[in-house]
């Protein structure tokens, strides 16, 4: 079974739904995944927008979410999860918003693309306390053993 990443939201290269924007709720959408190779001991979840601050200019990739060492055993995250209803044992990183919560998309000007990015590790991480994108890019080095992501788009 191939290592797939869905949402019940919006479905793959679609418009995300306001309601997972800073225009809206700002609520994290859900997010299922299957096939999650047997050798993998932890998953890791990065959401990110190449596209920041302009499309037509992009000067950076802005982080909205970090999550790592999801157990293998969940099979996603529910809408608007908050830190205490994670799957036990979940880390968070910092993101772009200097929080470690879900930041949902803001573009400045034009449509971006935000990349759900999930990635199946061989190794369970040390806790990084609230690692960047970055930090936690780095501890994944290695032990990165299969990768599916999920693209959304999103304009104001």
């Amino acid at each position: 079974m191939a290592f797939t990443l869905t949402s019940q939201a919006f479905h793959e290269g679609s418009e995300i739904p306001r309601r997972y924007t800073c225009t809206g709720a700002d609520v994290s959408p859900p997010l299922s995944w299957s096939g999650v190779p047997a050798n993998a001991k932890s998953l890791v979840l990065i959401v990110d927008d190449p596209d920041a601050p302009d499309p037509a200019a992009p000067r950076m990739t802005w982080v909205h979410w970090v999550l790592y060492n999801i157990p293998t055993t969940a099979p996603g995250v529910q809408e608007g999860v908050t830190a205490g209803a994670l799957p036990a044992g979940t880390l968070e990183g910092t993101n772009d918003f200097h929080r470690t919560t879900y930041g949902g998309p803001c573009p400045p000007t034009g449509r971006h693309r935000y990349f759900h990015k999930l990635y199946a590790l061989d190794t369970v991480l040390p806790d990084l306390h609230k690692p960047t994108k970055a930090a936690l890019e780095k501890a994944m080095q290695g032990h990165v053993v299969a990768h599916t992501e999920l693209l959304g788009t999103f304009k104001k």
